[in-house]
């Protein structure tokens, strides 16, 4: 599945989802049941979120005996860092026209 920002803005736009994404960020691989025992929600609830992350691209699973075990894929991020760095290129922009214009103001 392609990723495009909208897909991932959308998937992450969930707190619970952002939230086990950024665990799995830090914490690295997490079974479900180990993301269960800290979300506050139930373990059905889990792993429709992972679920949707996983068709985001932003995990991938592994499973192992009864165990099933998430990573996060931080690469699945590569379409923001773009889009990231087109908006500070704007931004950029505009405040360098906006100085510009305060200095021709102020002679």
């Amino acid at each position: 599945m392609e990723q495009t920002p909208d897909l991932i803005f959308r998937t992450l736009a969930d707190p619970t989802r952002r939230a086990l994404f950024e665990r799995l960020c830090r914490e690295g691989e997490q079974t479900v049941g180990a993301l269960t025992a800290q979300a506050g929600i139930s373990q059905p609830a889990v792993s429709k979120h992972l679920g949707i992350l996983k068709q985001a691209g932003l995990v991938s699973d592994r499973h192992a005996g009864r165990q099933t075990h998430y990573t996060a894929q931080l690469s699945a991020l590569a379409p923001l860092v773009g889009w990231t760095q087109q908006m500070a290129r704007f931004w950029e922009s505009r405040f360098d026209d906006l100085d510009d214009l305060l200095k021709r103001i102020d002679q």
